[in-house]
Order: C-alpha cells, then structure tokens, then sequence
C-alpha cells in the first residue's frame, strides 16, 4: 500500500456520495490516478445515463471504451480507487466493471469494500482481476465509510 491510497479512496468515496440512491443497484465511487499521483478522472454511480458504475464512467471519460476497447492505458501506470469491489457480474446484460477494467489495462485497483452479497451471491470482480494481471489492493480501515453511500439499502 503506498501512503496516498487513503486520500484516493476518500476522494472515492466523496464521489460515491454523489450517487443516486436506488433500491437496486450500489452508489460507488471512483476515482483514477496517474502514475505521479494526478487525479485524472471522476466517477460515481449513475452519473451517466444507462445504469453506469463508477468504474465504467471514469474509463469513459479516459477516453476508453472497452466495449470496442483497446486497452490503450497498458503501460501507463494508472490505478482506479473504488469504494466497492468491481462487479464480476452484472443483471443487465452489460459488461461487468472487472472485465473493462482488465480489458482497460490498468496497472492497479483499490478497493474499499467488498461487495456486499445483496444483489450477487459472490463477487468475482477482484478474481477476475487479478486472473488478468490487474493488481488489486484492499484498503483496510475505511470500509464502513465506503459502503456509507448504501445506507438506504441496508437500513431495510
């Protein structure tokens, strides 16, 4: 763990309070950093229209699309914070946020919190990842404020 990934995730988790709250999906956060630890792109829940994730609206605005993607940030050192673990699955039939993030080409992900077994039995989003080379950090201490965004979802 470097020494910045606590100010990262908080930045997430700001992020992820911008969120929407919706009865069925998440209000996550994210946030990208370059390799001298400059914020490059936003992102939180349902920012864009269509049911977005965070991670999937920070890869859009770095200009990667992974549906026809590239994986042009390979070799760049970039590394997405998110407050919750990056879905593996999803109930739409778009693709999970692990797998455009692995096809993005990150070097690392930060994750604040697993993700809770709510909506998906078991999350395989850091598998995924790390099955394709992503590194994956957990940031351990700061769970409670990264799932705080999903109150509404558990206070049922």
């Amino acid at each position: 763990m470097q020494g910045s990934d606590t100010h990262f995730m908080q930045l997430a988790i700001e992020q992820a309070h911008l969120s929407p709250p919706v009865g069925t999906a998440y209000c996550v956060g994210a946030v990208a950093v370059d390799h001298e630890g400059r914020v490059i792109a936003t992102g939180y829940s349902r920012e864009h229209p269509g049911n977005t994730h965070a991670e999937e609206v920070v890869l859009r605005k770095l200009g990667v699309f992974v549906g026809t993607g590239d994986g042009r940030l390979g070799g760049m050192g970039i590394t997405v914070y998110t407050t919750m673990e990056p879905c593996g699955q999803r109930l739409s039939a778009r693709l999970p946020c692990a797998e455009r993030l692995s096809k993005a080409n990150l070097s690392r992900v930060v994750v604040g919190a697993r993700e809770p077994s709510l909506f998906i039995k078991d999350c395989i989003g850091t598998d995924h990842l790390r099955a394709h080379g992503v590194t994956v950090d957990y940031l351990v201490g700061l769970e409670e404020a990264a799932l705080a965004p999903n109150a509404h979802l558990f206070a049922k």
